[in-house]
């Protein structure tokens, strides 16, 4: 059978990355990261990818036809047409859902789901979160790296970002707020967008995902 196809929505800390790639696993579904499709256009001379790098190079957001065209270009392959997917980090803007829509036609995605968690545990979560400088491999202080300072897949440097800060992060996360709130209301009003409690053991909040995406969709349609 067919996958879903899904939109996973939540702040930064609210553990979309981790969820993702359980999801994955367990229905067999790419996962579509546009973190790391813009890591892997910004290593390539493609077009889109030399577009990422002067938009970042320059501190500016990268405009909505770009992200969109990136996204696109991945959508297309074989196994996303074929099995489903989970889309991490897309769409953020109202715009980039209506696209995202039009270039589902016939279908549409199956199911948007918003991980929330309270911005005091986000704080605390980025606050303590190292990254691997090599895979961007993410880690927190609930799951740190069996070597201190090296990761557990590649061997490369963990470290805490430059930008982790409390400060920072609190302007991250109120950002995060202005920008996403209309995409929530908008998939609200289209799907029944579905909140689910992102706080707790990683094991407890995939139970819950799994467990509303049958729901709503794989039981939907047998």
């Amino acid at each position: 059978m067919h996958g879903p196809k899904l939109v996973i929505l939540g702040k930064q800390g609210a553990g979309k990355g981790t969820q993702c790639v359980r999801l994955a696993r367990h229905y067999v579904i790419p996962h579509i990261s546009t973190g790391d499709i813009f890591r892997a256009a910004r290593r390539s001379d493609t077009e889109s990818g030399r577009q990422i790098k002067a938009f970042l190079a320059s501190g500016e957001l990268v405009p909505d036809d770009v992200v969109v065209g990136v996204v696109e270009e991945r959508l297309v392959q074989d196994d996303t047409r074929h099995h489903g997917f989970i889309l991490d980090g897309f769409p953020r803007t109202i715009r980039q859902a209506e696209e995202l829509s039009k270039l589902l036609i016939p279908d549409d995605t199956d199911l948007s789901i918003n991980l929330e968690i309270p911005t005091e545990v986000a704080v605390k979560r980025l606050g303590g979160r190292l990254v691997c400088t090599d895979c961007q491999t993410i880690y927190g202080p609930e799951s740190l790296p069996r070597m201190d300072g090296l990761c557990d897949y590649c061997g490369g440097e963990v470290v805490q970002r430059d930008d982790d800060t409390e400060e920072a992060i609190r302007r991250r996360l109120s950002l995060y707020e202005r920008m996403t709130q209309p995409i929530i209301e908008w998939y609200q009003e289209r799907d029944g967008l579905v909140t689910i409690d992102g706080t707790g053991e990683t094991d407890a909040v995939t139970a819950r995902l799994i467990q509303a995406i049958d729901e709503k969709v794989v039981r939907h349609r047998r």
